[in-house]
């Protein structure tokens, strides 16, 4: 059944025409994600749907009895009330059925006979809607989003008129899911959440929520995990592709080879007819010469193909930057706490030349203090640092407020990043080939810094860092306001100036990422730093990828073990497992006790392979971004067919882990 049906809609942002006459349709219980550049139109195609802007021309239609939820950029919220009294506002129809039914109740200790067989009627009706809308267990559902979504009990009494942007934009977004409408349109849904709210809201939308939802979103690994297709906005046109981001990405490179070939084949055209045109303009064709430039500007116009700037991998070099010596730092049992609040407590870390080490923890537990305290911006309470005197440090911050306005892109670059001759100040070409490598066109390149917006803003910064020459970068939350190109992007050139411990195959530089960009951290970092916010650290040695799995598997061996008798216990610290995991293992501890392939492997042989597994996966997955192996449908399939296999094994290999482990 389609819920939502568009036809031939239009819409312009003054001369800007964002949507020119797409068509398309949402069905019933479809998951979509919608992508494409920052300003493209995706947030004007929600309120189209929402009601709240109507089409230039078009139509949007939307069967009878369909309740859309739109989680808007700024939501309107009762200041008056409590979080968890706004919260509970997705249940206001429960509380007027409890109310009428509290009435009924009462009228029937005095009704007569023949009005109690109505009152008893009207009882069931009532209880009949009270179920269908959430029944008695509302309490615990809306409790469990607000933990989910990053709050704490401290925080249900709080004031809604008191709550900072981020807290209200969770509570905006609990309240949404809350309400359970037919079809969910999420914009930006992660923007305020840390990688624990992430991944329970990745949860809640593939196990629980029963609707169509459309999503925009730059986390691709909810995109992965969540949707099952993915429509692309593209210079005003909806191209729809089969499967999730990973799917799409690939599909997307094999189109986008057929169109710059086509571009390829349109250049060769264009310089035979302008080589015609410039030969014979002033001679006795010269009536034919303009009659052929009148065409071929009108072919111009009307059918040039454009050539994707992000088409292909990032073709350029970095300059390199100082040595820095055995060890960009040496960190032995720091610790660092604000009064009573614990940032982080007896931790020992060192970075090596090639060192990326991802920092991940909730908001506000402490991880720019963490790195503030390692570069010497802090002093720690305790323990001891030593740092390299040839350290040269770049840092990504939020604010770019430093910024001249009235440079132009090419300009600021040339002005803030090394030669690759080694001179202290880059050439024009230098500045605009790291422009264009970022994304930036030609075009795009003369613009003023002032009117930049602020995810070009930050492309811009980063693009002067990576290139600056320095030898350890800080890169605080860099993808945020990004679009996922950009990101890819920022992940290529990252991948560049990093390397290997021993500083091979790339730059030699140390990256400190902090962030909660799950794909990013896997696919540049090879160490994670974990703060809890409560003062304790852990240190992991891998892929976040890797670190997901020994969580997973921490969580659901801790969640059997409470399940046996307390005479078995493990003495091991206790994790909550979440929901799906509670219930598989609860499934797993009541099935009879089956023999599997991996029975006979020790567990340390297990760990093993499974982070084996985790290494082939990411080698198969760089290969899809390969274009070669993405327009050789033959490869791709036996990569796809090899993926899935190791996922299985990867699979069986954790549950065999959690029975060993138990």
């Amino acid at each position: 059944m389609s819920l939502v049906t568009l036809s031939n809609l239009r819409y312009g942002h003054g001369l800007r025409l964002l949507l020119d006459g797409v068509s398309g349709s949402i069905h019933e219980s479809e998951r979509v994600g919608l992508v494409g550049r920052n300003g493209c139109g995706k947030s004007t195609l929600f309120k189209l749907i929402a009601r709240v802007l109507q089409p230039d021309e078009g139509e949007v239609q939307i069967a009878r009895t369909v309740r859309v939820g739109y989680l808007e950029q700024d939501p309107k919220l009762p200041m008056d009330k409590t979080l968890r009294g706004a919260a509970a506002e997705a249940f206001a129809s429960i509380e007027i059925h409890q109310q009428e039914l509290e009435g009924v109740f009462e009228r029937m200790a005095t009704a007569e006979p023949a009005e109690l067989d109505k009152l008893m009627a009207r009882q069931v009706a009532l209880e009949e809607a009270i179920e269908a809308a959430g029944g008695y267990s509302v309490g615990h559902k809306i409790d469990a989003a607000l933990h989910g979504l990053g709050f704490t009990d401290e925080d249900f009494d709080l004031p809604v008129k008191g709550l900072s942007g981020g807290q209200k934009a969770r509570l905006a977004l609990a309240r949404l899911l809350l309400s359970d409408p037919d079809l969910l349109l999420l914009d930006e849904p992660t923007n305020h959440l840390d990688i624990e709210g992430r991944r329970w809201l990745e949860e809640f939308l593939a196990d629980e929520f029963k609707g169509a939802l459309v999503v925009v979103s730059h986390d691709r690994w909810l995109l992965d995990r969540v949707v099952s297709r993915i429509i692309e906005i593209d210079r005003g046109v909806l191209r729809e592709y089969p499967g999730n981001y990973a799917a799409y990405r690939t599909l997307r490179v094999e189109r986008m080879l057929t169109v710059e070939r086509q571009h390829e084949k349109q250049q060769d055209k264009i310089r035979q007819e302008q080589a015609f045109i410039d030969r014979y303009k002033a001679g006795q064709r010269a009536k034919q010469a303009r009659g052929r430039e009148s065409r071929l500007e009108r072919f111009k116009e009307d059918s040039l193909v454009e050539k994707h700037a992000e088409m292909g991998v990032m073709s350029l070099d970095l300059p390199s930057p100082p040595q820095m010596g055995d060890f960009a730092f040496v960190a032995e049992g720091i610790s660092k706490s604000f009064g009573d609040r614990h940032c982080f407590r007896n931790l020992t870390l060192s970075a090596r030349p090639g060192a990326r080490i991802g920092i991940i923890g909730p908001n506000g537990a402490g991880k720019t203090t963490l790195v503030r305290t390692l570069l010497g911006d802090l002093e720690a309470d305790s323990g001891t640092i030593k740092r390299s005197p040839r350290l040269e440090i770049g840092w990504f911050r939020q604010n770019h407020d430093h910024l001249d306005r009235s440079l132009v892109v090419w300009q600021f670059l040339q002005n803030t990043i090394r030669s690759l001759e080694g001179a202290p100040r880059a050439n024009e070409q230098e500045a605009r080939n790291l422009a264009g490598a970022f994304l930036f066109t030609g075009q795009e390149q003369e613009k003023p810094i002032g009117d930049l917006s602020g995810g070009e803003r930050g492309r811009l910064v980063l693009a002067s860092l990576i290139a600056s020459a320095k030898n350890l970068l800080v890169l605080d939350e860099p993808t945020n306001h990004l679009d996922i190109p950009s990101a890819e992007r920022l992940e290529e050139s990252l991948l560049k100036f990093g390397g290997g411990a021993d500083g091979r195959g790339g730059y030699g530089g140390v990256l400190l990422l902090i962030s909660h960009d799950r794909a990013l951290l896997e696919d540049v970092c090879d160490k994670i730093i974990i703060l809890d916010g409560e003062g304790n650290t852990r240190v992991f040695e891998g892929r976040y990828s890797e670190w997901e799995a020994k969580q997973k598997a921490e969580r659901a061996a801790a969640s059997e073990r409470e399940r046996k008798p307390s005479s078995a216990k493990s003495t091991a610290p206790k994790l909550q497992a979440s929901q799906p995991l509670a219930k598989a293992s609860a499934e797993r501890t009541s099935a009879p006790k089956l023999k599997g392939r991996f029975t006979s492997l020790p567990i340390e042989k297990i760990e093993k392979r499974i982070a084996d597994i985790g290494r082939e996966l990411r080698v198969i997955d760089g290969a899809f971004a390969d274009p070669k192996v993405a327009s050789d449908t033959t490869k791709t399939k036996k990569f796809l067919a090899k993926r899935e296999e190791l996922q299985k094994e990867q699979s069986d290999l954790e549950e065999e882990w959690i029975r060993k482990s138990g």
